[in-house]
């Protein structure tokens, strides 16, 4: 029982030390401006990723098609 009450007081020290993605004075959306900001950031980065992935795919089955046929 000691371990675990150790341990989640570590948890919790730890918890304090981070940083979170919101500033605690703001209210509603604009709270979450970080946040949403990053999440925007990342969702573009996947289509783009998606796009350049599915752009190769298409060359390469082109290429082989063309040497297979």
């Amino acid at each position: 029982m000691t371990r675990l009450s150790r341990y989640l007081s570590e948890v919790w020290a730890e918890l304090k030390k981070a940083t979170w993605p919101w500033d605690p004075k703001e209210k509603g959306f604009a709270k979450y401006k970080e946040l949403t900001d990053a999440t925007i950031v990342v969702f573009v980065a996947m289509i783009l990723l998606s796009g350049f992935v599915g752009f190769f795919d298409f060359v390469l089955r082109m290429f082989f098609r063309a040497f297979t046929t």
